[in-house]
């Protein structure tokens, strides 16, 4: 069974707390970070960008920006811009976007979990990739970000958390993104022991939605600090990361839509009657097109849009990872018509998150991309299958908004 216990957290004193929240380190590059924390002393990317407080040329892996990251959590420290929970702590976290509500609770997962595959995955990580964070939460001696996991609703550990938000919030507050944080302190020790106690009786297992890469990484440096620490109890906290957990009931998945460069050598025409073997065409002319339901496509062109609806044949409804609409536009489309094969090393596809709308489709195109086609999103179901048969997702399947706000909770190792 699952296991996610109580921290002590370092977190922003209430007064700073929309001072300090900000989007994760891995949605902006570091140009656009600098732009984001300009005029905002306080901002979490001084802390999980931390490069755009040394010279321009300093390499954002160099471990400097490391070393500097670890000293603006301390003089956070320092002047009461952060503060240390006094006892170990659970925190129920809510988000609201446009709407949308999503409630979860954060805690710290066992690196035996994730070894074991308590904490199921869905998705390959690149040791390249996680060297970063690797770095970053060792120096730091923190999980400077927490890890997106989902959970298969249950009753009673929903009761809980509900019976936390009838209480006064510790924080309330919006992000420059227009999405609102509302975060209860649950400190009491019976409180905190029968959430822990009902988790590992209630949820056989988490699934992680987003930060493999993280989740690896701080795995990785737990595992390091065993060797360094032989005795150890595994009581000790680099034997745990730290985690926002949702229930599958409260997530959404947004489109992960693909643009490509070329038609590979085809006029339009002839690309068209191949699309036309496996796809039924509908062409529908300038105004946009979003499928409405799975195995539908919306494929833009310089003449307009299209609706791809997969003919039968083209898929195994049964089979977890080839029902999967990224699995049909790739086998059916991008691979055979376009020259695709590997759409993770192909530097003739791009992947444009849904959040950024149909709009940003048509904009690429009309820049210099020659197609562009929209996806049904991914369910929630569709993740949590492909995990529990023990398989990976195609690259690029899934956008999860809203992202967690960083800054609001960071573990000490």
């Amino acid at each position: 069974m699952a296991v996610l216990r109580p921290f002590r957290a370092i977190r922003p004193a209430k007064e700073y707390a929309e001072k300090v929240v900000s989007l994760p380190y891995d949605v902006m590059n570091r140009q656009e970070a600098a732009e984001m924390a300009k005029g905002k002393p306080y901002s979490y990317l001084h802390i999980c960008r931390a490069e755009i407080d040394l010279p321009a040329q300093k390499n954002p892996y160099h471990p400097e920006v490391y070393k500097k990251a670890k000293a603006n959590i301390a003089d956070f420290l320092n002047k009461g811009v952060f503060i240390r929970e006094d006892a170990p702590a659970y925190y129920v976290y809510r988000q609201i976007m446009q709407g949308r509500t999503q409630t979860g609770l954060v805690g710290c997962a066992s690196i035996d979990e994730y070894q074991n595959d308590t904490i199921k995955k869905h998705e390959k990580t690149r040791h390249e990739k996680e060297i970063d964070r690797i770095n970053h939460f060792d120096i730091c001696n923190a999980d400077t970000e927490p890890v997106f996991f989902t959970y298969k609703d249950n009753a009673d550990l929903a009761a809980l958390m509900a019976k936390v938000t009838e209480r006064e919030p510790e924080y309330d507050i919006t992000d420059d993104q227009g999405v609102k944080h509302i975060l209860w302190v649950v400190s009491d020790p019976a409180e905190c022991e029968e959430i822990e106690r009902t988790i590992a009786e209630k949820i056989p297992y988490f699934y992680i939605a987003d930060g493999h890469h993280r989740s690896a990484s701080a795995v990785k440096v737990g595992l390091a600090r065993r060797e360094q620490h032989p005795d150890y109890t595994g009581d000790e906290e680099f034997n745990f990361f730290m985690a926002v957990v949702f229930p599958d009931t409260d997530m959404a998945i947004l489109d992960y839509n693909r643009v490509v460069r070329d038609l590979n050598g085809l006029p339009a025409e002839t690309f068209l009657e191949k699309v036309s073997e496996k796809f039924t065409v509908e062409k529908i002319g300038e105004e946009a097109y979003r499928p409405e339901a799975a195995h539908t496509f919306g494929m833009y062109l310089d003449d307009g849009w299209y609706k791809l609806t997969a003919k039968e044949g083209t898929f195994d409804e049964k089979d977890p990872i080839a029902s999967l609409d990224v699995s049909i536009l790739q086998e059916n489309l991008l691979a055979p018509i376009l020259g695709i094969g590997d759409p993770r090393k192909d530097k003739r596809i791009e992947f444009i998150g849904g959040i950024r709308g149909l709009g940003e489709l048509e904009r690429r195109v009309k820049e210099g991309m020659s197609a562009a086609f929209a996806l049904y999103p991914v369910d929630i179901s569709q993740l949590i299958a492909v995990a529990d048969a023990g398989l990976l997702m195609p690259p690029k399947s899934t956008w999860f908004e809203p992202k967690l706000g960083s800054g609001l909770f960071i573990h000490e190792l």
